[in-house]
């Protein structure tokens, strides 16, 4: 497991990376521009998704049947956990008599956008540079989320429009970030690096959640597009001054940190201009990705879309109940994040562990372990301590695999990471197209048993996503990622 001269797979990376970070000394990362774009684009994801996750929960409450005279829960299998201190609502937003089939269309159709896209997102990023393809990506996304009131009244079929206009516009931002990452990252701090930037999902989905369920009680559902549609707006404006494509064209960065950068990634970025398109569609590495990309997705989709469902309708949460506990998975997945990056970098530059075997060993942790709990969840009747806590752990141990497959693009393409990952993504948006459509179909009666089935199909596909990415990962850069000209494509 230690890195070697024989290493039979040919991850020879960690070294070439020692050698060129060896020639300039390391940049601090205390106040640097690196880890200044990690924040902005943290808090550039926490926008994107809270965005993506606010109408789980307010769905909860633009449904009649979620509208009781009381205001706090509706008939649910498990009985209904009451606040007597809580006020009553009112309510001036309108509701809607959709079914559950209705509901999950609506619910999978920011996905139906979101894959058109990943792959041209990748391709312009690269073409054109990131920031702005990035930016104006979210700055769609918020104009149609302040729209979502308006099309609700309108009717489901405006609804579901908006909703794939959002993807459209949202599907862009991954793509364009790896791309930016390609530039900044020093290869020994990808983990570190990435794994900060992309926690701002997580922390948008741990507090959009219970928020949105909040502005629900005092305010009205309406007001959940409009707040964080604000928010979006805010972040743009940051966005457009403060970042930058490369650290070349940065105005106030160091030149100890360009430095330092530039040389890190010298040897890694491809010698040609050319997109080695036959080559990137024909790798092993890559479909090992793209195949536990999918296989986790499915899960994470899963809770992400449903969650406050199965809180409301099995659990018997109430709406402000539901928002704050359907946040608590993903508390776990983001604590676990950061600490699975300090860890995997730490693993590969200090102990010298390879970066393949960094990457399968936090890949199988972080998609074995929520495929155990979530099936577990869903055998604990109505002890929702337990559930919730499953649910949680769940959700927790996937933040494990943030340093897993989720950034192997980096180490085997680093020049067409942004491509690589609209690929990925392409296929791992697939789940949240089809995932609560099939969910809601199995979960008509509301059942545990049926809901059990929904965790059972989650953690089955999980399984073998960690089983054939065990198998064909890799964690070096790829010769065709390199030399792409000699591929002739």
């Amino acid at each position: 497991m230690l890195r070697s001269g024989s290493d039979t797979e040919g991850d020879h990376t960690p070294l070439l990376h020692r050698s060129n970070e060896d020639k300039v000394p390391r940049a601090p990362a205390c106040g640097s521009s690196r880890y200044g774009l990690a924040l902005l684009s943290s808090l550039g994801f926490f926008v994107v998704y809270s965005l993506r996750v606010n109408l789980s929960v307010a769905m909860v409450d633009m449904l009649n049947s979620t509208r009781p005279a009381t205001g706090n829960h509706s008939s649910s299998i498990c009985p209904a956990h009451t606040d007597p201190a809580r006020p009553t609502r009112h309510h001036p937003a309108g509701v809607y008599s959709w079914d559950s089939e209705t509901q999950g269309w609506i619910l999978g159709s920011f996905f139906y956008g979101y894959i058109l896209t990943q792959v041209p997102g990748g391709y312009l990023s690269g073409r054109y540079g990131p920031k702005w393809l990035l930016g104006f990506g979210v700055l769609s996304t918020v104009v149609f989320t302040l729209l979502t009131p308006t099309a609700a009244d309108l009717g489901p079929g405006y609804l579901i429009g908006v909703r794939v206009l959002e993807g459209i516009g949202e599907g862009v931002t991954f793509p364009s970030m790896y791309a930016m990452w390609a530039a900044w990252a020093p290869p020994l701090e990808r983990s570190r690096l990435l794994t900060i930037s992309y926690i701002g999902a997580q922390l948008g989905t741990v507090i959009s959640l219970p928020l949105s369920g909040e502005i629900c009680f005092y305010l009205d559902w309406t007001y959940v597009f409009y707040v964080f549609g604000a928010v979006g707006l805010v972040w743009f404006v940051l966005w457009a001054f403060l970042a930058f494509d490369t650290p070349d064209s940065h105005p106030r960065i160091s030149e100890q940190e360009r430095l330092y950068i530039t040389s890190s990634l010298k040897n890694e970025l491809s010698t040609s201009g050319r997109i080695p398109w036959r080559a990137i569609l024909t790798s092993g590495p890559l479909w090992a990705i793209v195949v536990a990309h999918f296989s986790y997705n499915w899960t994470f989709y899963t809770l992400l879309t449903l969650l406050p469902t199965y809180m409301n309708d099995v659990l018997g949460f109430s709406i402000q109940q539901n928002g704050l506990l359907s946040a608590l998975p993903y508390l776990g997945c983001a604590v676990m994040a950061v600490l699975s990056g300090q860890l995997a970098d730490y693993l590969r530059e200090t102990c010298l562990y390879r970066t393949v075997t960094v990457r399968k060993c936090f890949s199988i942790v972080g998609m074995i372990g929520p495929a155990v709990f979530l099936v577990a969840a869903g055998y604990t009747g109505c002890n929702y301590v337990l559930a919730v806590t499953f649910l949680t752990v769940s959700s927790a141990l996937g933040g494990v695999s943030a340093s897993g497959f989720n950034i192997n693009h980096l180490d085997i393409a680093p020049s067409y990471a942004g491509i690589l990952l609209g690929i990925t993504n392409t296929f791992a948006t697939i789940p949240g197209m089809v995932g609560p459509v099939i969910a809601r179909a199995l979960t008509k009666q509301n059942t545990i048993e049926e809901w059990q089935s929904v965790f059972y199909i989650a953690a089955a596909i999980n399984l073998f996503g960690a089983a054939f990415y065990a198998l064909m990962g890799r964690g070096a850069v790829q010769p065709w990622a390199v030399h792409a000209a000699a591929h002739g494509d």
